[in-house]
């Protein structure tokens, strides 16, 4: 009997933690906005809204089931309400993720005395809540998928948010300190928004090729800052 939910919640924690390193490079883009005092706030409270959203969508999880039945076709391709959260969430990181790439590249360079206006902590807040909200309802209809047991589903959700707050920590810091992978960072959320408008449009590309090819190209970041240092 243990072995029948011990399987499952350690599967699923596993999922859950793989999935929200979508939202720890996210909200480590966006602390790095604030003076150093209210970063950790940020970042505590948008992966503990993460926790509450996938909570509460848990409680209404018939409703999030038939998010999946088609609304409407256009060109032969059915539109549910998933695809089309997926579609918007997708969009929105494409956006985000392309205009801060501008501003650490292009914009610092052709404008450097040029002030770029800092956003408040609720409009941040508000950003990480909006992708919360995307993310949260693509992981909790693939929980579903998986586990049929909603107090393994609840427990396997508490415990991997309280994973990723200690995790991110760290992250946010090495990716706040190295800028080649703070851009790196920002790649992996384009791709990662391409990846949910496909999925939007029906054309769902594996998440494992994604994982591995940002593995790769972080491992050779790494390996190229390394050889800068003994050079010098």
């Amino acid at each position: 009997m243990l072995q029948e939910i011990l399987i499952p919640l350690l599967s699923l924690i596993f999922l859950e933690v793989v999935l929200g390193i979508d939202n720890i490079i996210f909200i480590s883009i966006l602390t790095d906005k604030l003076p150093e005092e209210k970063r950790d706030k940020l970042r505590i409270i948008g992966l503990s809204l993460a926790a509450i959203i996938r909570i509460g969508l848990l409680t209404v999880i018939s409703w999030i089931l038939k998010l999946d039945n088609t609304l409407f076709t256009i060109f032969g391709i059915g539109f549910s309400g998933k695809n089309i959260i997926l579609l918007g969430g997708g969009i929105f990181l494409l956006y985000k993720a392309s205009t801060e790439i501008f501003h650490h590249t292009e914009n610092h360079q052709s404008n450097p005395d040029k002030k770029i206006k800092n956003p408040t902590f609720r409009n941040l807040l508000f950003e990480i809540l909006l992708l919360d909200i995307v993310f949260s309802i693509d992981s909790i209809i693939t929980a579903v998928g998986m586990v049929n047991n909603l107090y393994v589903m609840y427990t396997a959700i508490i415990i991997s948010v309280l994973v990723m707050i200690f995790a991110s920590k760290p992250i946010v810091n090495f990716i706040n300190k190295h800028i080649s992978f703070k851009i790196l960072a920002l790649c992996f959320l384009m791709m990662i928004g391409v990846s949910l408008i496909g999925e939007g449009l029906h054309f769902e590309i594996p998440k494992g090729y994604i994982y591995f090819s940002m593995l790769f190209a972080f491992l050779v970041d790494l390996i190229q800052i390394k050889t800068v240092k003994i050079n010098k």
